[in-house]
């Protein structure tokens, strides 16, 4: 844990605005990322037939966020480069937001504790490619509103969001590229 971990880069947003598939670019480039909580607790949740599920216990679904996603921190320590994260904490704070569940004291310690880059990349909702899926079972709108809850998650644990463009996923990698190296950017030291 540290005040604030330079070399942990996060691309939030709401689901199917294309997060994971610029993720999964950026991995394919040989960068270091990390696997989106919640695909991968539904996943594993569906496989085991557990109740962790946002559609089930939604509760329960944040709490193995959040473990997940201290889980991936402490990994990322053991890298000597930068790491991008599918999500952060925060995350973790706008999903039980949007829910209308309480944020547990110690999921708000997290957030506040567990520090990411001061610039976090937000993908907007994006319409034309929106798509739902097994995993993915919100409508527009309720991306949309995810969206908006994360925006308001990140910009209140006071990090500075620097919103994707609705481009091809190419670009968006050159942006993220091009943001994080550009003026008045503190660049991620190699650890």
């Amino acid at each position: 844990m540290c005040a604030e971990c330079p070399s942990y880069i996060v691309v939030t947003g709401g689901p199917g605005s294309g997060k994971t598939t610029l993720l999964d670019l950026m991995r394919n480039a040989g960068l270091a990322t990390t696997e989106e909580a919640g695909r991968g607790v539904i996943r594993d949740q569906v496989a085991i037939g557990g109740r962790a599920l946002p559609w089930v216990d939604p509760e329960a679904f944040a709490e193995l966020m959040l473990c997940w996603e201290l889980r991936s921190y402490g990994i990322a320590a053991g890298q000597r480069r930068p790491v991008f994260f599918d999500r952060g904490i925060p995350d973790v704070v706008g999903y039980l937001r949007l829910e209308k569940l309480p944020v547990p004291h110690h999921v708000r310690t997290a957030a506040q504790l567990f520090r990411y880059h001061h610039r976090v990349f937000v993908a907007p909702p994006w319409q034309e490619i929106y798509e739902r899926d097994s995993e993915r079972e919100q409508t527009f709108a309720e991306a949309r509103r995810t969206y908006e809850s994360m925006v308001e998650s990140y910009t209140e644990y006071g990090y500075e969001l620097i919103e994707l463009p609705r481009a091809p996923v190419e670009e968006r990698f050159r942006f993220v590229r091009e943001t994080l190296d550009g003026p008045g950017a503190r660049p991620a030291p190699e650890t």
